[in-house]
């Protein structure tokens, strides 16, 4: 039985987030996917897709706008997200799970207004159709976690009114596990390319082991820390101080035992 890294009782709940070239390698998913199938106890998946959907509306003829790394979401680029979030990265992975003997359900926000959204307010720039959880429907997310069904949560929400609408994945997996840790001790994973954060971006093995709230301004205002890792990081505590009893972040080898990855702390 595969250990991971702290080795949780079955009333510990982890929630696991797959993003980068761990969704876009063959291989690297299909070994993730066999360690994630072994863990034992209650688990929910959460994964992203953002250059598939890049790739696909490529080949539609759409062009994908990007501010600060950011997608600016128009209508045609909702059509394609969701295609490709909601459907082919999505029911692919479900699909492996079964393979794997593992019982899922691929679900958006949408599906029982489990992911209730609000379309981010116009302020610099506007993100179109783009939105931050503000509710999640952990009654539901319960019952199927009771039945050993793990929930596979594309990066898609949904208003009150119906509306899909793209949403961070990180920020999905931070909201359904701060709202799941008033049920369970819930710990969270961002498992993507790198080892965890690093030093030195040059250096895969600069890994920091550790990592508080005074060290990480540290490093920010010292620009180690800049770009793609500052809102994965703001996630990462937003979700600390919100009751989520660990953060973990690290690549595939993530939920191995011995594992290199960073460890998140208050």
């Amino acid at each position: 039985m595969l250990e991971i890294v702290h080795n949780p009782a079955t009333d510990v709940l982890n929630v696991i987030k797959i993003g980068g070239k761990l969704i876009e390698n063959k291989e690297l998913l299909d070994s993730f996917l066999k360690d994630f199938v072994q863990l034992k106890g209650p688990k929910i998946l959460v994964h992203g897709g953002g250059n598939k959907a890049t790739e696909v509306a490529g080949k539609l003829g759409f062009k994908t706008q990007m501010v600060d790394g950011r997608r600016i979401t128009d209508k045609d680029s909702m059509e394609v997200i969701t295609m490709v979030y909601g459907g082919l990265l999505n029911k692919s992975i479900v699909a492996q799970l079964q393979g794997n003997k593992q019982n899922a359900i691929g679900l958006c926000g949408a599906d029982v207004n489990v992911l209730i959204s609000r379309k981010r307010e116009v302020k610099d720039i506007d993100y179109g159709l783009v939105g931050d959880v503000v509710k999640v429907n952990t009654a539901f997310i319960k019952s199927l976690l009771k039945q050993e069904i793990v929930p596979v949560f594309s990066a898609i929400s949904s208003t009150e009114d119906g509306v899909l609408l793209n949403t961070n994945g990180d920020s999905v997996a931070s909201e359904i596990a701060i709202a799941m840790s008033n049920i369970y001790t819930t710990q969270l994973f961002y498992c993507s390319e790198k080892k965890g954060v690093l030093k030195n971006m040059d250096d895969d093995t600069s890994v920091i082991a550790e990592l508080n709230s005074d060290k990480y301004q540290q490093l920010k205002a010292s620009k180690v820390i800049t770009d793609g890792m500052l809102p994965k990081l703001h996630n990462c505590f937003e979700a600390i101080n919100r009751g989520v009893s660990t953060v973990y972040l690290g690549d595939a080898e993530l939920l191995k035992k011995g594992a290199t990855h960073t460890k998140i702390v208050s």
